[in-house]
């Protein structure tokens, strides 16, 4: 189930002097302790953009729609026309250190729990050494308290979709399940402390979770430190390093 993170992205960019494939990566700060971003540079770089569905431009994250980034769009559904087609948790055909993000939206949910592992692990090897995955999908604890005062099918907020509820956030879009399309059934579920701990396990040494507005979860994690001026949360509600072994 996809659900956009509502911010507003403040840019202050130098003047463009670069070549028109230049990236200019200049100082943006998102509402609600969002990614920060402060360096320009020219390069050109690839995100792999994983479940990534029917093509609709904004389902890439805006932090990739800037010049200098170019979209490989994968997905286990060849009806969506993906430029690959196949699952998250064996990428085989996508050679090792080849990107420079990945960028996963609501779709991890919707692996077994078994299956997380092997999704993360495949992320962990198609990036390169200085690579970072960008991850949202929903908060099951931040969910839970709904379940527990017995309001699992009152409207939580409104999707393109129609109105969304606790029982669409945790098992899956009904509406999209009862019109045939099983891919949309969830089966697994995180809070920032279990996603955090699934990153950190399939070898990424720096982990940032943060938790957004529409009972959703964010997270930043890098292969390795990330270098000044990185992607980064501003208010993450859980921050670790594999250096200083502390999590915030």
């Amino acid at each position: 189930m996809h659900t956009p993170m509502h911010t507003r992205l403040l840019r202050c960019l130098p003047k463009p002097t670069m070549r028109a494939r230049a990236l200019i990566r200049g100082v943006r700060v998102m509402q609600n302790g969002g990614p920060t971003q402060a360096v320009a540079q020219v390069a050109d770089y690839k995100v792999l953009h994983v479940g990534c569905g029917p093509y609709i431009e904004t389902k890439l994250h805006e932090v990739f729609r800037v010049p200098g980034w170019s979209e490989v769009r994968l997905d286990i559904d060849p009806k969506v026309n993906p430029d690959i087609v196949c699952s998250i948790t064996d990428m085989a055909v996508i050679p090792s250190a080849s990107h420079d993000a990945v960028w996963s939206s609501h779709n991890v949910e919707h692996l077994y729990w078994h299956e997380v592992g092997m999704a993360f692990g495949e992320f962990a090897r198609v990036l390169k050494p200085t690579g970072f995955v960008f991850i949202t999908m929903p908060d099951l604890q931040a969910v839970a308290r709904f379940a527990a005062d017995d309001k699992l099918t009152d409207p939580l907020y409104h999707s393109p979709k129609g109105p969304i509820t606790p029982l669409d956030i945790i098992y899956g879009h009904r509406g999209s399940i009862a019109e045939g399309n099983q891919f949309m059934a969830h089966r697994t579920g995180f809070s920032a402390r279990s996603l955090a701990q699934a990153l950190r396990q399939s070898g990424f040494s720096h982990v940032e979770i943060m938790r957004g507005k529409i009972y959703d979860l964010w997270a930043l994690a890098y292969l390795r430190q990330p270098p000044q001026g990185a992607l980064r949360f501003t208010a993450p509600v859980i921050g670790w390093d594999q250096t200083s072994e502390t999590a915030a």
